[in-house]
């Protein structure tokens, strides 16, 4: 007898874990989701600001052990105790991250949806916290490939599921507000390493010795402190039954910005042979490639490009800085990186919530005629030294950057339908891991073809820029081929009967397993302190970018 026929037998009860256990009352207040997101992705969001260990970890041996040459092979690097970690090494694992990202979210996307919000945010809480834990055993006894297998592997397993483990869940309790919905739980992936970067960096401070940098304590530390974060926010979430809907909302009459929207569900293992996936693919691929790569070179971008003008000083070029100056730029930089992490997490819930007005495929357009423009123009503010223009064109490109993640999961709802659109969403995130490599190769192997020839460091980064408008150009024409979901491919209704008894799902009227079964009314209070878990700590994290952006102005 098969698991669904079991768990569907009379005086049968779910496991603690199971989907079952998370269908909400009717006295449920849906604004308890959205923070419960936010706790696991402004957890995971740590994997952007992986690289405020890099330099601790390039001196773990101390500063009388030298670096590991630069002939030595990476698979000796892995297992070498001789000699300090070179930076290039161990940005690998930034690689590792997203390509297993987007790897996870594909094959278990499927699994995720019958096996429930809860149990998934769990296994990301085991696998993403259990990876720090791997890799702060793993500096400890100098073991890269410890760091790889922990955080690389294991953690970007943890990655992917986290990402994804809310999407259908919000969806499907704002069908009024989509795009809004996702926007506030993918914002909390752009906003965590402006949590984790500055606490990792106390932690390290607050454990550093003569006999140590403290960096091994500082990964301990904050898989304590994530695993109590994930872990609540994945007992936090609750789907809402088959059919429920917004009190007084009906779903509004077709027009030119819900065009797209669909009534039908497409199965997961349909869309790679569905045109309008592809197409998404390559629009989400070509914004994020496009964007990822400046991310990761915006400080020796903005100090190469604009040299002494940073300090008050125009006539001298990067090269002509001595030390002293170059760690005033740098200061600078690192205003501007923390600026665009702004504009990242404000761009996720700007752009999505906009979405819910403009429509998914003309939110797309903006996204792609605007980032054209821009990037374009870049060039010509860097050659006219307008560091205000050049600042504020990058700033609005990282938002759209952001905004594309969190629109893509409400595109996916309107074309393919909410029953399946998690797993859906995991396969489009294959993108993500595509562009991962794209985007920081393509910038950093053109800046160094252009030094390679002599071309001067402040206009290294203009042929990448109009590379970059080129393939927004691709990304517009796929996204211009978009058109509504071919009826053939919707699964029928006996087809949506079988998924939906699969995901274990209970019409509204039905009998509800679990603690959120009763008509309990959710207390307002319960509601304020969720947001205030989330929020104050987001809060910070802005405070903390804030102070670090004022050197620009």
């Amino acid at each position: 007898m098969s698991n669904a026929a079991t768990l569907d037998l009379p005086g049968s009860k779910p496991g603690f874990l199971d989907k079952e256990r998370t269908i909400a009352g009717s006295g449920f207040n849906r604004w308890l989701v959205p923070p419960a997101a936010l706790a696991i992705h402004l957890c995971i969001g740590m994997a952007y600001g992986f690289s405020v260990f890099w330099l601790p970890l390039s001196r773990s041996l101390g500063a009388g052990t030298a670096t590991c040459a630069a002939d030595m092979s990476v698979l000796a690097e892995l297992f070498t105790t001789q000699c300090n970690w070179r930076i290039s090494t161990m940005g690998w694992m930034y690689t590792l991250f997203f390509v297993l990202l987007g790897c996870a979210a594909a094959l278990w996307g499927g699994w995720l949806e019958r096996a429930g919000p809860r149990k998934a945010g769990i296994v990301a809480a085991i696998c993403w916290c259990g990876g720090l834990v791997i890799s702060a055993m793993g500096i400890h006894l100098h073991q890269m490939w410890m760091m790889w297998l922990g955080s690389g592997v294991i953690g970007g397993i943890g990655l992917g599921l986290g990402y994804i483990s809310p999407v259908s869940t919000l969806i499907k309790w704002f069908p009024d507000r989509r795009g809004m919905a996702t926007g506030m739980a993918i914002m909390g992936f752009g906003g965590g390493a402006m949590i984790g970067a500055p606490l990792a960096d106390m932690l390290m401070r607050h454990f550093a010795t003569p006999a140590g940098l403290g960096v091994w304590q500082a990964f301990l530390t904050m898989a304590i402190i994530y695993v109590i974060f994930m872990v609540s926010g994945a007992l936090g979430y609750r789907i809402p039954p088959t059919g429920w809907k917004p009190e007084g909302w009906t779903e509004p009459v077709k027009h030119a910005n819900n065009a797209m929207i669909t009534k039908g569900h497409v199965h997961v293992k349909r869309v790679w042979g569905i045109p309008q996936f592809w197409l998404v693919w390559w629009v989400l691929c070509l914004n994020v490639t496009a964007g990822i790569g400046i991310i990761g070179m915006a400080s020796p971008l903005l100090q190469e490009v604009f040299g002494g003008t940073l300090i008050g000083q125009p006539e001298l070029l990067y090269g002509q800085l001595d030390k002293t100056q170059l760690a005033a730029i740098a200061a600078t930089a690192a205003g501007f990186t923390g600026l665009l992490s702004l504009f990242n997490i404000g761009g996720r819930f700007f752009w999505a919530s906009l979405s819910d007005k403009l429509g998914r495929k003309m939110t797309y357009f903006t996204f792609l005629v605007l980032g054209f423009v821009l990037y374009s123009s870049v060039p010509w503010s860097a050659h006219l030294g307008a560091l205000a223009l050049f600042v504020g064109a990058f700033c609005i490109i990282i938002s759209m950057y952001g905004g594309g993640f969190s629109t893509v999961p409400a595109y996916l709802a309107d074309l393919f339908g909410t029953q399946m659109v998690g797993a859906i969403h995991g396969r489009i995130l294959t993108a993500w891991s595509a562009a991962g490599i794209f985007g920081p190769v393509l910038v950093n192997y053109i800046r160094e073809y252009q030094l390679s020839i002599g071309v001067p460091r402040a206009q290294v980064y203009d042929i990448t820029m109009y590379i970059l408008a080129g393939m927004l150009v691709v990304g517009f024409l796929c996204n211009l081929a978009i058109r509504p979901v071919n009826p053939k491919y919707f699964m029928s209704e006996e087809e949506l009967a079988h998924e939906k008894a699969l995901a274990h799902e209970r019409a509204v009227a039905a009998e509800v397993h679990g603690e959120s079964s009763s008509t309990f009314k959710t207390p307002l209070a319960l509601v304020v302190f969720a947001w205030t878990c989330v929020g104050v700590p987001l809060a910070w994290g802005i405070w903390t970018t804030l102070v670090k952006t004022a050197v620009l102005f």
